[in-house]
């Protein structure tokens, strides 16, 4: 009776060593990847709620221009219609025809 050999039939062939890497350096990847999801999952919220927070309270230097276009069948006549902060008076519209002319407070 030799102990070491019941042993080694218990235990079985050793794995290889390039084996036993390859599941480690596995391991690490799914660690390091599951930190990524959850870091993610937590600062996208927080990035979306201080977004929010600087365009409500007036975004510095934020221009909220709104442009639409209008025209007829056969598009003759069209214009578009332009507002923006920026102008002299946030009521201010200009407009701009399909030929170039403007019109309006378009400065």
């Amino acid at each position: 009776m030799n102990p070491e050999a019941d042993w080694q039939s218990i235990r079985g062939d050793r794995g290889s060593v390039l084996g036993i890497a390859g599941i480690g350096i596995l391991r690490i990847t799914l660690l390091f990847g599951s930190a990524a999801v959850a870091l993610a999952l937590i600062l996208a919220p927080i990035a979306d709620n201080q977004t929010r927070q600087f365009v409500q309270g007036g975004g510095d230097g934020l221009d909220r221009m709104s442009t639409g276009s209008i025209s007829r069948k056969g598009n003759s006549g069209g214009y578009t219609i332009r507002r923006s902060v920026l102008q002299e008076s946030p009521a201010a519209i200009c407009i701009i025809r399909d030929n170039g002319t403007r019109s309006g407070d378009c400065g």
